[in-house]
């Protein structure tokens, strides 16, 4: 007798997660999502540090700032997915012969485990002097300020808005502080982009200003980014 399938034909292949004792519903369900994101998948594959490694890739690959010889600061870096990708575009360990050398720094509120090539420092970007010391580190004036911060979630929608856009003007500022003229500034917004005067404010400060929704954000995610090229100086 041959054997009773479910129906479904081919095997199921999508990982689902049971609702263990204490968990959360919501929990759970972004466990799942976790487990069945094929940029999770990929990055787990290519020894990259979380997903969020591939929407710095597809903005590079966009904008092209990441250049060879580029001085990178990333803030808010932890755990270090988009350090691990800047290492290799600008050629910050030497392995492109010809190429120039670059430098990135990364630095964030906790410990990140080191990176080759990447320059980590626990710090609060936000704090006096903090320009100061970034430049020190880079050993002069930066051509890429970059940041995937994004606030805590306390699950009112209005609240974090203003939140994620308070770190990205911050950012900007910190940006204006240590970019070399010509640089570029990259971060993490919310759907309805730079807002306001920071939209004016940046406008003023380079050449040119756009928002973009790389590939690998998750569709549902109401995140963009805020790619401003040309500092004015």
């Amino acid at each position: 007798m041959a054997k009773k399938t479910s129906g479904r034909g081919e095997r199921d292949l999508r990982v689902r997660v049971k609702t263990a004792r204490g968990r959360k519903l919501s929990s759970t369900l972004w466990l799942e999502r976790q487990l069945n994101d094929p940029w999770v998948r990929k990055a787990q594959a290519e020894g990259l540090r979380g997903r969020a490694a591939y929407k710095i890739v597809g903005l590079d690959d966009k904008f092209r700032f990441l250049v060879p010889g580029a001085r990178v600061v990333d803030l808010g870096a932890a755990p270090g997915g988009w350090c691990q990708i800047a290492v290799n575009r600008i050629n910050a360990l030497g392995e492109k012969p010809g190429k120039a050398v670059g430098r990135i720094i990364g630095v964030d509120l906790q410990e990140m485990e080191p990176i080759p090539g990447a320059e980590l420092h626990v710090l609060d970007f936000l704090e006096d002097g903090a320009d100061d010391k970034v430049r020190e580190w880079l050993g002069g004036a930066a051509d890429v300020v970059m940041s995937d911060m994004a606030a805590a979630a306390s699950g009112h929608k209005q609240t974090d808005h203003l939140r994620i856009m308070a770190l990205c003007e911050a950012a900007a500022y910190f940006a204006f502080d240590v970019l070399e003229p010509g640089g570029t500034f990259v971060a993490k917004v919310l759907a309805g982009g730079a807002e306001g005067e920071l939209q004016k404010v940046l406008k003023q400060r380079f050449t040119k200003v756009a928002h973009v929704k790389p590939e690998a954000s998750r569709s549902d995610s109401s995140e963009k980014f805020v790619v401003a090229t040309g500092f004015r100086g």
